[in-house]
């Protein structure tokens, strides 16, 4: 049996957003653990939703528990992490979804390596730029206090770095607002990014 290619002979990505009637985007929320990304992505999602959009969130707890499951958080891991959520973005943006990611992503080459397979006029960067006194005070899932103690190694804000993205689309400190301001901002500012599709 032959095997062929059939990207060519899928229906194409502008046909799925006409049957959607939405601009299909990938929205990238990055920044430290506790700073407010998962919980901005699903409020997000849940107010593009009741405006009529299809969307897909992406985050620690749906992918780890699955497709990554056999990933660690060495520097290696972590890049193969970011690999396989941007091509499962990317796959989700060929269906015309917009898709929501939320992943802490600490290094620029690690959100360049999501951007390039993404591509970058599809891939909308949030900084959620929370600092790490106040992610740290959060602590929901006690991770801070156990990297603090040495019992989770190479954790990103106390012993693995994070740094601050150089290319962010918009900048949001939860530390002060709450989810009902931050989404206001989000929706003003990335609205004219999701224009239905005619």
């Amino acid at each position: 049996m032959t095997i062929y290619p059939v990207l060519d002979l899928l229906v194409k990505r502008e046909e799925k957003e006409k049957l959607l009637r939405q601009r299909s985007k990938v929205i990238w929320f990055t920044g430290l653990s506790g700073s407010g990304k998962t919980t901005l992505a699903v409020a997000l999602e849940k107010a593009l939703f009741g405006k009529g959009f299809l969307c897909q969130v992406l985050d620690g707890d749906n992918i780890r528990s699955g497709i990554n499951s056999n990933l660690g958080f060495s520097p290696e891991d972590r890049s193969e992490n970011i690999r396989r959520i941007a091509e499962v973005a990317k796959l989700f943006l060929d269906c015309g979804v917009i898709c929501i990611c939320a992943f802490v992503s600490p290094t620029e080459d690690l959100r360049n390596l999501a951007r390039g397979i993404v591509g970058t006029g599809d891939f909308i960067e949030i900084y959620v730029s929370t600092p790490l006194e106040t992610c740290e005070s959060r602590d929901v899932k006690g991770l801070y206090s156990k990297a603090r103690k040495g019992e989770v190694r190479e954790f990103t804000g106390i012993s693995a770095p994070f740094e601050i993205p150089c290319n962010a689309f918009l900048s949001i400190d939860t530390t002060d607002k709450s989810v009902e301001e931050c989404l206001a901002i989000l929706l003003t500012d990335i609205s004219n990014r999701l224009e239905r599709a005619d």
